[in-house]
């Protein structure tokens, strides 16, 4: 299911004295099963972009098409609830949004929403409790009981118990430990390859992008300012920092190591590449 942005534009508050832009002709596309990275400095966007993914926000000009579905400043509100279900949402500190008294039911609480019976509900919530690296005990304790990284896997299997094709992800290792985020990433990862889901996610973490997305969207004061792919966005250091933005660690240890006189082509993104790339030369070294 493609995403398609057409001549977006939003405006908060449209005809108040308070009226502020939050988007400015965005189009573009996110494909399905793409993984899509949002980069930009806070207040580009990112989050009313996101927010135009599953029509909890409508363009005040332009079209937003999800699927089969075209979302207008005129779109009615009212059969909004399918979209709601393809398109799942993860907030920033999405543990905040649990309140059952199980874990069990905090999942199932989505598809009982959408009409799913207790039996088909329950079962769900097994699937996804699994699917997210929890262990099935938790199913019958209380989220409150667990930790804060635990609590947001409850969270993410609460969202993906809706059966999503686009999971859109607001930040979602913030406040975790360095293991705790690659643990959550390589999750991501997983649910990308393995339930062919489309990912859309917000993040300041250049790594991440580097690693995982194979699509970038780069936001400036509402307005799309580049995109292409996180070798073509990061080709340009000079850029990015123009615009607030940081590099992948490998990408800035290439950049400084090249002040010293090592070579690198492409600029590596990751640690892998900067290693492949640097090694010959270091070899090369002893030999002169």
């Amino acid at each position: 299911m493609d995403i398609t942005f057409d001549h977006v534009s939003f405006t908060y508050q449209a005809g108040t004295p308070f009226a502020g832009e939050g988007l400015r002709d965005v189009s573009t596309t996110i494909s399905d099963h793409s993984y899509t990275a949002i980069i930009g400095h806070t207040g580009s966007g990112k989050s009313t972009l996101l927010q135009h993914l599953n029509a909890l926000l409508k363009p005040t000009s332009g079209s937003v098409t999800i699927g089969d579905r075209v979302i207008t400043a005129e779109t009615n509100n009212k059969n909004l609830k399918p979209l709601r279900q393809k398109v799942g949402m993860v907030f920033q500190f999405a543990e905040n949004q649990l309140f059952e008294q199980t874990v069990a039911k905090d999942i199932a609480f989505g598809p009982k929403n959408f009409g799913a019976s207790d039996d088909e509900a329950a079962a769900l919530a097994k699937q996804m409790v699994t699917l997210v690296g929890l262990p099935e005990e938790v199913l019958t304790q209380s989220p409150f009981d667990l930790s804060g990284g635990q609590m947001r896997r409850v969270a993410i299997a609460g969202v993906l118990a809706m059966q999503p094709q686009v999971l859109v992800l607001d930040e979602p290792t913030a406040g975790l430990d360095p293991a705790g985020r690659r643990d959550m990433m390589t999750m991501f990862e997983r649910l990308h390859e393995t339930q062919g889901l489309t990912i859309v996610l917000v993040t300041h973490q250049m790594d991440d992008v580097a690693d995982f997305a194979d699509h970038v969207l780069v936001m400036d004061q509402g307005a799309l300012i580049k995109e292409g792919s996180p070798r073509e966005i990061f080709a340009d250091p000079d850029w990015l920092r123009a615009h607030q933005l940081g590099l992948p660690k490998a990408t800035a240890m290439a950049e400084q190591l090249m002040a010293k006189g090592f070579r690198f082509d492409p600029l590596p993104l990751t640690s892998d590449e900067l290693a492949d790339q640097l090694l010959p030369q270091i070899g090369g070294a002893h030999h002169e």
